[in-house]
């Protein structure tokens, strides 16, 4: 695999099992931030990983990096009906905040919170973050509505979270692209670490969407991973044109009939532009429908000098 060297903070996410004694579940936001600032007097720094819950290895993984690093691990475990547009799974999305509470509770976080909707919505929102540039190709042109609420709520639980370091997968790459922009823009006392995608051992990357995949949609879903190595393999044999990179990797998806191509793009790592000329640090993404679920995948890519 070709490494990706965009995030000088991803050497940070790395971190052994490490039992915490407590665990405090928190559901009010009062609570919370009142519980923080008490940490951060007594000295010590929060690293948190906001999620949707519905754990997986991959949430673990950042929850190791914040262990690692920070001396108490916040966690929020939130289902945001702001970033589900109305026809999308907001309703059916999976959710077992007991099996959740447990596997934070195995790899050392001392602090969840849980707030139920009312309490993160108390009324009607009358007020959103959106991010231009970054939020409007690919997942913004395919779910409109999407990164607003994301940048929205992250925004929001900066806010009630208070200083901190935040660690976010590249799984979500463009995602993590709209949250640091955000934060960069609004001045926020917040360092966004982003982590390495973690996979399954035939490639394909975790996400809590997986479980709508049927057992032959399962099979076939790390076609999305192959497609990214073909590209970067495409790259590295000298192949320095954005566009044909991409049609490379859509081929490979396509050639699977189980997959509907969202898309393949080769875009600068920083700015998410679309790259014509390969050079410098590039990233590679892909989107695909598996019947259901709708996949997404990412590969970092050093161009070589030459």
């Amino acid at each position: 695999m070709v490494p990706a060297g965009s995030d000088p903070s991803a050497a940070v996410c790395q971190g052994a099992d490490v039992t915490a004694p407590d665990l405090d579940v928190v559901t009010r936001i009062d609570e919370l931030r009142a519980l923080l600032d008490r940490v951060r007097a007594s000295g010590r720094r929060v690293g948190f990983v906001p999620t949707m819950g519905y754990l997986h290895e991959g949430h673990l993984s950042l929850m190791r990096a914040a262990r690692a690093a920070d001396e108490v691990v916040a966690v929020s475990i939130f289902v945001n009906p702001l970033q589900f547009a109305p026809q999308e799974d907001l309703a059916s999305y999976p959710r077992d905040l007991e099996r959740d509470l447990a596997l934070c509770t195995s790899v050392g976080v001392e602090v969840v919170f849980a707030p139920p909707v009312e309490e993160m919505y108390p009324q009607p929102i009358a007020t959103t973050v959106s991010v231009a540039g970054v939020s409007e190709r690919m997942e913004g042109a395919a779910r409109p509505t999407h990164f607003a609420g994301v940048a929205t709520v992250v925004a929001k639980l900066f806010g009630i979270v208070g200083p901190c370091r935040a660690y976010f997968g590249e799984k979500d790459y463009q995602q993590l692209a709209v949250v640091r922009r955000m934060a960069a823009d609004l001045s926020l006392p917040v360092e966004v670490v982003g982590c390495p995608i973690v996979r399954e051992p035939d490639g394909l990357a975790m996400s809590s969407r997986n479980v709508y995949l049927d057992p032959e949609e399962r099979a076939v879903a790390p076609v999305l991973h192959r497609a990214l190595l073909e590209g970067a393999s495409v790259v590295q044999a000298g192949e320095r044109d954005g566009e044909v990179v991409a049609a490379r990797m859509a081929e490979v998806i396509t050639a699977e009939p189980l997959c509907r191509l969202d898309y393949a793009e080769v875009v600068d790592a920083a700015t998410l532009q679309p790259c014509r000329r390969l050079v410098g640090e590039v990233r590679l993404l892909v989107a695909a429908r598996l019947g259901t679920p709708r996949l997404l995948d990412n590969l970092g890519v050093r161009v070589p000098e030459g």
